[in-house]
This record gives C-alpha cells, structure tokens and sequence, in this order.
C-alpha cells in the first residue's frame, strides 16, 4: 500500500518527511514529491501549490508516477459554519467546485461536465478512520461538504451563496479538484481542513500556520500508523 498526502503549506510536508524514514526526492511539473516510509508503509509527500490547477497536477502525477492507493489532502480553509472555529477540524463527506458554473446552459451549478455530478463523496472508511484519529487526538472536528474554487471566499455574501446552494461547512481552494482528480481515477480520497478564520476572526498567521501544519501531521501519522 502506498498513501499520497498532498499539503497546502511547506511546513506540513516538512513535518511528514522528518518522521519519514528511506526518503528520496524527485521533481515533476515544479512540484518537489517526497518518498519514504513511516511505520513500514511507503508514503508520498508533496506541497501542490495554491489552486485547482496545481493541485490537479500534484494528484495526477501521485496516481500515474507513484501508483498511490490512497491520496490524504491537508490544508487550511475558511469556516462556513458556528460549529467551527479556528484550529478546529473539517473533514469532507463530499468535495464541490462552488465556482464551475454551466447554468446557462441548464445545468445546476456545481456540475463537473463528462462526468455529470455535483458533489463526489470522499471514500467512507478513509473519513471514519480519519475522523476516529481527530477524536483520539482530541480536536474538535465536523464533517460534511468542503467547497473548492480559485478565488479567495472573504465576504459574508459569498459565504452564505455557498452555503446556501451547497450546504458546505467550510471553504478552500484545492480540495474540489484533488477529489475530481482521484474520482477520475477510481482512487479514494479523504479531505481535512484546520480551520484558519471563523466569525470571531483570524489569529495571527504564523501562529496559526505552525500550530496547524503540526496538528495537520500528527493525525495523518496516526492515521497512516493505524491503516
């Protein structure tokens, strides 16, 4: 068995390859891809870059060059709910590209083309062993549907139009098309998200992206242990 991770932050691959044992590194596409072990099963790890163009080539080259079984997407996003705060947890039941828009054509928004669906569920065994490390660790955490598009969600208008039409949880910028990528594929797929801003507002960055990357990689290294 071979798990991909894909991270959002430097930090979070940097964090993974120090528990890594047998690493090596190889470039495709710009994308720095790191391979090792860590408790005898063979891991893959790499930053995609921000968008769904980076993040569809980071998984693509995952499936094709390193024959994953399983691809893991860890990041940051934006709360759409009060069950989230900052540094809480969001894990995908279903991924959605809240910006593909074909209505104009009669399709409901959201709808990937070729393959005709809105919503493309994260495989369930993956969530629930993802979902059971969150709970050991005791980080409070919610599933449901993470939204994905190229563009920043800062606005309370856009958070409720997402909100209202997909029924999302939280926001983010790779997850959708990490999930496109891997349904494609026939390759599971599992989405978690450390919470970066909530209504009561952000902390400061740095502080938040080091306490993140390192929650981030603490669950995934029991959950790749616990496979």
């Amino acid at each position: 068995m071979k798990i991909g991770v894909i991270g959002a932050m430097q930090m979070e691959v940097d964090n993974l390859q120090a528990n890594m044992t047998d690493t090596k590194v190889v470039e495709y596409s710009g994308i720095t891809f790191v391979e090792g072990k860590i408790d005898g099963k063979s891991v893959v790890a790499a930053k995609c870059g921000i968008g769904k163009v980076f993040a569809a080539i980071c998984a693509q080259t995952m499936i094709l060059e390193f024959n994953v079984d399983m691809i893991v997407n860890i990041g940051v996003a934006g709360s759409l709910t009060k069950d989230l705060s900052v540094f809480d947890v969001a894990v995908a039941t279903n991924v959605v590209q809240h910006d593909m828009d074909t209505s104009a054509l009669g399709d409901p928004v959201g709808l990937l083309s070729g393959i005709n669906m809105v919503l493309l569920p994260a495989d369930e065994k993956m969530v629930e062993h993802m979902c059971k490390c969150l709970k050991n660790k005791g980080i409070n955490y919610k599933k449901g549907t993470i939204a994905t598009g190229d563009q920043f969600v800062a606005t309370k208008e856009k958070k409720d139009e997402i909100v209202d039409k997909f029924d999302a949880i939280a926001a983010e910028m790779e997850g959708g098309s990490i999930g496109h990528v891997c349904y494609v594929n026939n390759v599971p797929f599992t989405i978690l998200r450390s919470i970066s801003d909530s209504e009561g507002g952000a902390v400061d960055y740095a502080t938040f992206a080091e306490k993140a990357a390192q929650q981030s990689i603490d669950v995934v290294i029991e959950f790749i242990s616990e496979l």
